[in-house]
């Protein structure tokens, strides 16, 4: 699973030829998450809220980013990195 983000301990995955809807994985040490591009909010799991907060401000400031990136791992292509907060 190709990370393309990594800050304050948080890693940030996408998966080529995954599911819809668009959404990236954010772990971080025991917890791990899946979040909506679009929506920017998460769909499953669970981080602790302060990191949730964070997470979601990052996927709002690189939407664009995180969109370019779902649709280059439904053509099998590997994501590329995203800048961290």
């Amino acid at each position: 699973m190709p990370e393309i983000c990594r800050f304050l301990g948080i890693k940030i995955f996408m998966y080529p030829l995954d599911h819809e809807p668009p959404h990236f994985h954010a772990h971080y040490q025991g917890f791990r998450s899946v979040w909506s591009i679009q929506e920017g909010t998460m769909l499953a799991g669970e981080l602790p809220p302060r990191l949730a907060r964070i997470v979601k401000r990052w996927a709002t400031e690189h939407q664009d980013k995180l969109l370019e990136n779902w649709k280059r791992c439904l053509k099998n292509e590997q994501p590329r990195k995203i800048a961290p907060l």
